[in-house]
């Protein structure tokens, strides 16, 4: 088994993507954490990063730490979220930051656990992130078929907008500012929350799976910017991304997204953001 990984700023700020593969003895963990961008108008913690790549980091460090310590799996994210808890308290100590500055992140995190034959994968969802599996007989299986439902309401707000003849993203993203912040507060504050969050008011509404993978598939677990190449680019299918990155590798498959936003300016009418964080892995099972 071999696996490969990339992650890239979208511009404008520090990369609030991260990845990481933790691998113990035969069991392997392949952890895609996607932070939400700041609706915040300062940083309270890290000044030049900003608050939301910090949260990923050690988000990341306190869970790999937690899994080296072998605690079960869902008590592993909750004993990652104390570690990090403890550092933001400590370092926000006199501050008042408001609700809607607390960081958030999409998470995606898969066990792959090898058996005769095949692997079984336990797969566990917050957010959007997206997993693909590349069967050895060609077909592709999208592990976790979620849509966002907060996606529909924001691209109705930009065709407002749109409407209004408001085109510019700063413009766009200040006018959308309110909505994002209360949308924030209520990730934030969620009995059961979607999102990872700092301070979650009871137990995370994860989405799980366990699926088998044969020798010879190929996995691909990747942040929503990763993914703008099936949408809302339009310029792959699942099928043709997932064999793409494993035939041509997630390098190509990046300069051929950020090539097309470079070119044709291509997120201007269709997110906040004209350029996302892209991210990927992909684990071959050999």
């Amino acid at each position: 088994m071999g696996w490969t990984s990339v992650s890239s700023g979208g511009g404008g700020h520090a990369n609030e993507d991260h990845v990481a593969v933790f691998e113990q003895g035969h069991v392997a963990d392949i952890v895609v954490l996607d932070g939400a961008t700041s609706v915040a108008s300062r940083n309270y913690i890290d000044h030049q990063a900003g608050d939301v790549a910090w949260f990923v980091r050690r988000f990341s460090a306190a869970f790999g730490d937690a899994l080296t310590g072998r605690c079960p799996q869902e008590q592993a994210v909750r004993t990652a979220l104390e570690a990090v808890r403890t550092d933001f308290h400590w370092h926000t100590a006199g501050l008042a930051v408001p609700v809607y500055a607390w960081p958030i992140a999409a998470m995606t995190w898969i066990r792959i656990l090898p058996g005769h034959g095949a692997s079984e994968l336990i797969v566990y969802c917050l957010g959007d992130c997206k997993t693909l599996l590349l069967r050895p007989d060609g077909s592709v299986q999208d592990l976790d078929p979620w849509v966002n439902p907060q996606e529909a309401v924001l691209q109705k707000a930009i065709a407002a907008l749109a409407g209004e003849g408001v085109g510019d993203p700063a413009e766009r993203r200040e006018r959308l500012l309110p909505m994002l912040r209360r949308r924030r507060e209520e990730q934030n504050t969620a009995p059961m929350p979607q999102s990872l969050c700092l301070m979650p008011a009871g137990s995370f509404a994860a989405r799980r799976y366990s699926v088998r993978a044969e020798s010879g598939a190929v996995l691909l677990v990747m942040t929503d910017g990763f993914y703008r190449l099936v949408h809302p680019y339009g310029l792959h299918s699942d099928a043709s991304l997932a064999r793409g990155c494993a035939r041509d590798g997630l390098d190509a498959m990046l300069a051929g997204l950020r090539a097309h936003e470079h070119a044709a300016g291509a997120g201007t009418d269709l997110a906040v953001k004209q350029a996302d964080d892209a991210s990927a892995v992909v684990w071959r099972f050999d």
